[in-house]
């Protein structure tokens, strides 16, 4: 059995309807990827919150019909529905059943972030060669992509290049929980992993049993972080949020405890330094193409 699948291009900005199009014109399957996820710098781990949109500039979507749709009737009744959108966007090819999952997880590699962390796709066996190697496995299906997003790899090298041995960390923003398995990966004792998704804490807690580190991981949705201080702290969000975050992650790092914001679009991070310099010392920024991380320690 063949399929058709249609291709185009498009900014970020027209995803949302053009997605809603497709879906209206009886798309089997619609799969987003990062238009520039060919470059040599890509990385293999994308982590968006569940049920987030992809933060790319530019989007290939690819959009799965029966092989017998009318390729002229499918043209013309998408750009009716898309304003905006030329036939000239459109591409077509046919495609020949098989293995999605397979051939879908066939595309991730392992990964490395700082020193001593990789993630793994779970279908790829780790080597034992590399005695120092702390290896964090995922399932491709929760937490992979096509390209990783450069707010995750800077949270990842900051975990890193940490000494969390005996810590306790707050992973706010868990999402999949690559941050906190990692966290508990690098010798932390105890990590609450915070999300206002239950999708997205039900992922984290499937990956943290993938792992073996489960039992160390507590999740919660936000308004049942219980009252205590940790270590550490990693919010990997967004800007917005990060500013009005500011007093409670105040109040859950003990001092000296070290702190790692990200989800920043370069050029926001004025105003998040001011922001934070009431209650953190030691304020660094890190750059990772257009996204920034601030490093900083809570005041004593």
């Amino acid at each position: 059995m063949s399929w058709l699948e249609l291709s185009l291009t498009l900014h970020a900005a027209q995803q949302a309807s053009i997605e809603a199009a497709l879906e209206d014109l009886g798309a089997l399957s619609i799969t987003l990827r990062d238009a520039d996820a060919d470059t040599p710098d890509e990385r293999a781990i994308f982590e968006p919150g569940v049920g987030e949109t992809p933060l790319w500039n530019d989007i290939v979507v690819q959009a799965l019909f029966a092989s017998g749709v009318d390729r002229a009737g499918l043209v013309h009744a998408l750009t009716e529905l898309a304003p905006g959108l030329t036939p000239e966007q459109l591409t077509f090819r046919e495609v020949a059943d098989q293995d999605w999952t397979r051939a879908w997880m066939d595309l991730f590699r392992p990964m490395r972030f700082g020193r001593r962390l990789w993630i793994y796709p779970w279908n790829i066996e780790p080597p034992a060669t590399d005695a120092d190697a702390v290896i964090v496995r995922l399932d491709p299906g929760l937490a992979f992509g096509t390209g990783t997003h450069p707010t995750t790899a800077l949270c990842l090298e900051w975990l890193d290049a940490r000494d969390l041995v005996g810590k306790t960390v707050i992973d706010y923003g868990c999402g999949s929980g690559v941050l906190a398995i990692a966290a508990l990966k690098l010798g932390a004792t105890r990590v609450m992993g915070i999300d206002n998704d239950v999708q997205a804490l039900a992922a984290s807690r499937d990956n943290a049993e993938r792992n073996g580190v489960a039992g160390m991981l507590d999740l919660y949705l936000p308004d049942h972080l219980p009252p205590l201080q940790a270590d550490a702290l990693v919010a990997n969000i967004l800007a917005g949020p990060l500013a009005d975050l500011a007093p409670l992650f105040a109040q859950r790092l003990a001092p000296a405890g070290a702190l790692a914001l990200s989800g920043i679009l370069a050029g926001q991070e004025g105003d998040l330094l001011e922001r934070y310099g009431e209650w953190f010392d030691n304020l660094v920024v890190a750059q990772c193409e257009d996204w920034i991380r601030i490093d900083g320690t809570r005041k004593a």
